[in-house]
């Protein structure tokens, strides 16, 4: 098979596995009756992609084992996830409100001062938002340990950081431009961009594509210097 041809093959595939991994997104969110089901929905996105990702051997995953998979981790995280959920978008109503109110308030220069630096700690909290449920995917550790890891990421990571913002940036730019999209993908596309992100730049152990794909050249180039 041409170098064109598997590229399109690998291309039709991740749009399947998104198309797929939406509507189960929105039917095991209605199996909670949303209120119980979204947020272990959104953690067994993660999940599945970043299982997705790691199979490195074959990605070549049917529908089946798509929705399979997808529900074996919405069950195992119905119960976590909503204990994280729920709290991380309290946080996250709480701090955008905030950062409007700073805007509609106008006080003089310390205006800008308040509302850029809570501009920032929106973005900084966004960051931290989301990759909690990758760092919870690929880690079985404790509540505490995994936003400590959390947060470091954020620091520790800021390339990472970087091409995360610029990578949900260009999907809300694309679904802006072509509505139809949001309705066909949903959160879907975006969470595939982060954990894509994350397995890219973040070097988190066992979610490492230095590791788990390691680039020929660079290899052998090592061991020649070595």
């Amino acid at each position: 098979m041409s170098r064109v041809a598997q590229m399109y093959e690998f291309a039709c595939r991740v749009i399947l596995i998104a198309l797929v991994v939406h509507i189960a997104f929105l039917v095991f969110s209605l199996a909670g009756l949303v209120i119980l089901g979204v947020f272990p929905a959104f953690s067994a996105t993660i999940a599945t992609y970043r299982a997705w990702v790691r199979d490195v051997k074959d990605r070549r995953w049917s529908v089946k084992q798509t929705w399979k998979l997808f529900f074996r981790f919405w069950k195992d995280d119905l119960v976590w996830a909503n204990i994280v959920g729920y709290p991380l978008t309290l946080i996250a109503v709480f701090l955008f409100v905030d950062y409007m109110l700073a805007n509609n308030n106008y006080l003089g220069a310390p205006t800008y001062a308040v509302s850029g630096i809570l501009l920032l700690l929106n973005v900084v909290y966004l960051l931290f938002a989301t990759l909690v449920w990758v760092v919870r995917a690929n880690f079985d550790e404790d509540f505490f340990w995994i936003l400590k890891q959390t947060l470091t990421l954020v620091i520790v990571r800021p390339l990472c950081s970087l091409m995360l913002i610029i990578a949900l940036l260009l999907v809300l730019f694309s679904y802006a431009k072509w509505p139809g999209l949001a309705l066909a993908f949903g959160v879907s596309v975006p969470l595939f961009a982060v954990v894509v992100v994350v397995y890219s730049f973040a070097r988190l152990p066992g979610m490492d594509i230095h590791v788990l794909e390691p680039n020929p050249k660079l290899t052998k180039n090592n061991h020649m210097h070595s």
